[in-house]
C-alpha cells in the first residue's frame, strides 16, 4: 500500500522531457492534516490555515509541484477532482476541499508549457493509487537538482523518494522531493552525493550556489508529505511535520538555507493510539531516507548526471 497507510493514494504527472510534474497524496475520508514551513523562500497553499494555530483539522489532499509559484494553480485541478466527488467541508449546498500545497522551482518556470497547472494536478488526481508511487524523476521529483553548493553546473539530478517507519504498531511513511542547495550525506554520516567538484574543493558560503548559472533550474527547496495511521490531534500533527524537518538536516549539509523553501505536510488517519515522540522519531527517520533516495534513484538529463551513476548503484 501506499506508503505503508491503508486508504492512501498516490499519483503523478510528469510534463514531457521530464522538465517538471507534480505528485498528488489523496488521505481516507476525514484524515486530519497539519503543514509546517522551515524554508526561508516557500510557496505554499492553506499553510496558515493547516499550521499549530490554524483552525482547520481535516485535509483532503496535499499537492507536491514543480514549476515554482506557477505549479501552485495544479492544486486547483486537485480541489475541482475532489468537489466532483464531494469531497470536501460542507458549505450550504457545496463542499469546500482543503488541499495543502508546496512546490520547488524547476526549469519549468522557463518553459511555459511545461508548467503543472489545473490540468495537471485533475491527471494525477485520476492516476491516484494505493500503489507504491514511483522514485526519481517522476511527478513533482521531475525537474529537481541537488548539491548546487558549489554552483548548478556541478549539481546533481534528483527526483522524489519515499520511506517507511514501524515500530509499537504504528505506521509512518514519507515522500519527499529533494531540490536542495546541500549536499546529500548518509545515516552513517558518509558523503553520499557531493558536488563535482574535488572534495577539498571551497564550497557553501564561499562560492555562491544562489546566483544564476546558465539556463534551468537556479533555486532549491525539499517539500514533502508525511501520512500515519496514528491518531493525532491538530497540534500533535503539526509537531510531526515540524520535528519531520530534522530528517532533511539529517540528510542534507547544509539544510534549512535562506535558498530553500523547505516544507513537511503531516496527514494522519487516525486509527492507531501513538505517542506523539513515536510519531515524530519516525517521521525524521522516514524523510531522513526519502531526502536521500530521490537523488540517488534519479536517472541522468540534460545538464546533469543521476545517482544511478555512481559506483555501486546500478540496478538499484
Amino acid at each position: 500500500m501506499a506508503l505503508g497507510v491503508a486508504g492512501v493514494r498516490i499519483g503523478t504527472w510528469t510534463a514531457p522531457g521530464a522538465v517538471s510534474g507534480c505528485t498528488v497524496v489523496l488521505p481516507p475520508e476525514d484524515t486530519l492534516g497539519a503543514m509546517a514551513v522551515r524554508g526561508s523562500a516557500p510557496g505554499t497553499r492553506e499553510a496558515a490555515a493547516l499550521s499549530a494555530m490554524g483552525k482547520v483539522q481535516v485535509c483532503h489532499g496535499v499537492l507536491l509541484s514543480g514549476g515554482s509559484a506557477y505549479g501552485l494553480s495544479a492544486a486547483d485541478g486537485v480541489v475541482r477532482w475532489l468537489e466532483a466527488r464531494g469531497r470536501g467541508y460542507p458549505v450550504g449546498e457545496a463542499v469546500v476541499p482543503i488541499v495543502a500545497a508546496a512546490i520547488v522551482l524547476d526549469a519549468a518556470v522557463a518553459h511555459p508549457a511545461s508548467r503543472p497547472g489545473e490540468e495537471a494536478g485533475w491527471q494525477a488526481c485520476e492516476a491516484a493509487s494505493e500503489d507504491e508511487p514511483a522514485e526519481g524523476r517522476v511527478g513533482v521529483g521531475a525537474g529537481c537538482t541537488v548539491a548546487k553548493v558549489a554552483g548548478l553546473e556541478h549539481a546533481w539530478r534528483s527526483g522524489q523518494g519515499i520511506a517507511v517507519r514501524r515500530a509499537g504498531g504504528v505506521t509512518v511513511g514519507a515522500l519527499v522531493a529533494n531540490n536542495a542547495v546541500g549536499e546529500v550525506v548518509g545515516e552513517d554520516g558518509a558523503w553520499i552525493l557531493r558536488a563535482r567538484i574535488p572534495d577539498h574543493a571551497e564550497r557553501f558560503p564561499v562560492i555562491d550556489p544562489f546566483a544564476p548559472a546558465g539556463s534551468g533550474p537556479t533555486t532549491n527547496t525539499v517539500i514533502g508529505c508525511i501520512v500515519t495511521d496514528a491518531a493525532l490531534s491538530k497540534r500533535d500533527a503539526y509537531r510531526v511535520a515540524d520535528l519531520g524537518h530534522s530528517g532533511i538536516a539529517r540528510a542534507l549539509r547544509p539544510a534549512h538555507t535562506e535558498a530553500d523553501g523547505d516544507a513537511l505536510c503531516c496527514l494522519a488517519t487516525g486509527r492507531v493510539p501513538a505517542s506523539v515522540d513515536l510519531v515524530a522519531h519516525l517521521a525524521a527517520d522516514a524523510v531522513a531516507e526519502a531526502t536521500r533516495r530521490g537523488p540517488l534513484l534519479a536517472t541522468s538529463g540534460p545538464g546533469w548526471p543521476g545517482g544511478p551513476t555512481l559506483p555501486g548503484m546500478a540496478g538499484r
